[in-house]
């Protein structure tokens, strides 16, 4: 066998991971099947349209809902009382009081108005629909009529509130408005809308036909016109169960219809737009963002109340553009897709995707907080068209994969333990180019007179009998957790410390060098003693620094170690056959194996060198007493030679048929004192 390892110098250097990430893309997509390929587009492009429409998307819009709530409610700003703004209200007490229950009484709103429009408020609304006559019709009128302040009723009509009006409430209403004509009362929207969950999020659409909406009459705004954006709420600055204040305040309509009593509230309405309405239990409630955090709902007079502070604070909430809209949608699967094809530890992937969704979650949060209107902002789109993205290619990317992965773990299995060669799969970049310096050991093997049985049978059947052998080796050196170098002819390189590096990797090689000699030694006893004989296995072991690394060129490399501990472990394999022992190892190699089997050898000098190497012999049924005799001796040769000799002597007589021992004994006699034995 060669004795020197080959050389070559370590080229390249680890790809980045967006670029590994685009390469892998490339061989995806040269790999993938058409039909395949053609799938994972689709689901791509239904990622995309997730990303953007998942508001139109059935369920998934209910889930964006009450995601959107959330960031409604966390975000509503909280308040004092509003002072620009007085409900004025029928409450229960009131329908008790007056014996009417639907239709309100008439006759209440009359003084009640009366009294309200001497007190200086900036406008007034009323949302009652008056649409089926009362005896009280005419007092009503006369104080429509009598109004000073602008004053603004509610009007609906049978196509825009089909399911609350019919056609004789609609005709009545119309002639009820057309008695008003001339005064400061004028017909406007009270139209409000919900979603399909029943919660009022938005403002409401405007139908063509029907008057101003009754906020915007009372105080005009172009900018509102044709908004129909996020309704603003808002939130008493302190609540809880135990309080009662409200972003509103609000006036039982009885203290007004009272002309005793009516007086100590002007300070109360004056400079103050009034709304006048229902808070009736049961009646005219809706639910909004706010109720799962408040526990109640909202009646439509407060929903009124809310549009009103909007148009008075200005706050036409701004959106995202369509454009940016759909960036972020090509933003969130494109990153899906990204991160499906990068080869990461499956930490580093929990930490990425926590990473992201907080990004993607948070995303809207942070808007909603800065003012922005999130209704309709898929942020759950954003993350299941990431899903979604992820889901696709990385399906993809497991095919083409688990393909070659068999093939590559075929491969490597042929010279890397299972766990090492997995986790360079799991990490392709460590079959760059390059080269690393790493202490490692090495087991050099030979086995003796192969070369002249070769030359006395069939090449078939030389062939055979070497791959068998070499089988065997190799399993125990995968066995064992090494790696295998090479092979030259019979010999068997291999090292352990690389590419992974075990702490028990000295215990692992020790064993490994001696299990080998074994295995040469069955295979020497199963060969056809017809043949010519076979020698032994011979070991050597050694513990140094090497260049590791893959060496060649992009087309072939070879994962191999380079420099002069190669070169030493092929050396003291090739010194036990002058030593006549199997397996010698280095004192480097020794100390750090963890095992107490070894017996000293005393000092050679390998041929070609001219440093003495002190050498150890791994003998599990060596008697550990002799051991430690034998430890003693060698210790004790330059002190006085010739009675350590003969110590070695006396140890050799209780195993004569030990060569190796005999050998020593042979080098001490034909060396100087204290000197190392040369080898020739």
């Amino acid at each position: 066998m060669a004795e020197d390892a080959g050389s070559s110098a370590p080229v390249g250097t680890g790809r980045s991971s967006i670029r590994a990430a685009l390469k892998r893309l490339r061989r995806i997509v040269a790999e993938t099947g058409r039909v395949r390929l053609a799938l994972t587009a689709v689901f791509l492009i239904l990622a995309l349209l997730v990303g953007r429409y998942s508001w139109q998307v059935p369920l998934v819009a209910n889930a964006e809902r009450s995601f959107y709530d959330l960031r409604e409610a966390l975000f509503a700003p909280r308040v004092d009382e509003d002072r620009r703004i007085a409900m004025v209200v029928y409450n229960d007490q009131t329908l008790i009081d007056t014996k009417k229950r639907s239709p309100l009484d008439r006759a209440t709103l009359a003084r009640a108005l009366t009294a309200l429009d001497g007190m200086g408020a900036k406008s007034i609304g009323i949302d009652i629909l008056i649409d089926q006559p009362q005896d009280e019709d005419a007092q009503l009128i006369a104080a429509f009529r009598a109004m000073k302040t602008p004053t603004y009723i509610a009007f609906a009509d049978t196509r825009s509130n089909q399911d609350q009006l019919i056609y004789e409430q609609q005709q009545y209403l119309n002639a009820f408005l057309a008695q008003l004509k001339g005064s400061n009362v004028h017909p406007a929207s009270i139209r409000l809308e919900t979603d399909a969950d029943n919660v009022a999020r938005s403002w409401p659409t405007h139908p063509p036909g029907l008057p101003e909406m009754l906020v915007l009459s009372m105080n005009p705004a172009p900018a509102f016109r044709g908004y129909h954006g996020s309704i603003a709420w808002r939130m008493p600055k302190s609540g809880g169960e135990a309080d009662e204040r409200h972003v509103f305040p609000s006036f039982p309509i009885d203290l007004f219809a009272n002309p005793d009593v009516a007086p100590a509230f002007a300070e109360q309405i004056r400079g103050r737009h009034v709304l006048i309405g229902g808070d009736i239990v049961d009646i005219d409630q809706f639910m909004t963002p706010l109720t799962p955090v408040t526990g109640r709902q909202t009646i439509g007079l407060e929903v009124h109340a809310h549009l009103l502070a909007q148009v008075l604070d200005a706050k036409r909430l701004p959106v995202l553009s369509p454009p940016l809209l759909w960036a972020f949608a090509v933003v969130a699967v494109a990153v899906g897709a990204l991160l499906a094809l990068l080869s990461l530890r499956w930490w580093w992937l929990v930490i990425v995707v926590v990473v992201q969704f907080g990004i993607v979650a948070g995303l809207p949060f942070w808007l909603q907080a800065r003012g922005f209107d999130t209704q309709h902002l898929p942020a759950l789109g954003w993350a299941m068209g990431w899903a979604i993205s992820f889901m696709a290619v990385g399906s993809a990317a497991r095919v083409v994969g688990s393909q070659q992965r068999r093939f590559a773990q075929s491969a490597l299995g042929k010279y890397l333990p299972a766990d090492i060669a997995n986790q360079i799969l799991a990490e392709p970049d460590t079959l760059a180019l390059h080269g690393e310096r790493r202490p490692i050991f090495v087991v050099f093997t030979d086995l003796g007179g192969f070369i002249k049985l070769s030359h006395a049978i069939e090449p078939e059947a030389v062939a055979s009998l070497l791959n068998r052998y070499l089988d065997a080796l190799s399993d125990v050196v995968l066995s064992y957790g090494g790696t295998i170098d090479k092979f030259v002819g019979d010999a068997v390189v291999a090292f352990w410390g690389a590419p992974v590096a075990r702490p028990d990797d000295g215990t692992r090689a020790a064993r490994a060098a001696y299990a080998m000699w074994q295995t040469g030694e069955d295979f020497r006893r199963s060969v056809d003693p017809a043949l010519p004989p076979i020698g032994k296995t011979r070991v050597g072991l050694h513990y140094g620094d090497a260049i590791v690394g893959n060496f060649g060129g992009e087309g072939r490399i070879q994962y191999t170690a380079l420099g002069d501990s190669m070169n030493t472990a092929a050396r003291l394999e090739s010194a036990n056959k002058a030593l006549e022992s199997n397996v010698m190892a280095s004192r480097a190699a020794m100390e750090r194996s963890g095992l107490d089997w070894w017996r000293p050898m005393g000092r050679i000098i390998l041929r070609g060198r001219s440093t003495p190497v002190e050498i150890f012999e791994p003998c599990p049924d060596f008697p550990a007493s002799d051991r430690d005799h034998l430890t003693k001796a060698l210790d004790g040769l330059g002190q006085d030679h010739e009675q350590a000799l003969a110590a070695i002597r006396d140890i050799s007589k209780r195993h004569p048929d030990d060569e190796a021992l005999l050998n020593l004994i042979y080098r001490l006699e034909n060396s100087q004192a204290g000197e190392a034995y040369v080898l020739g």
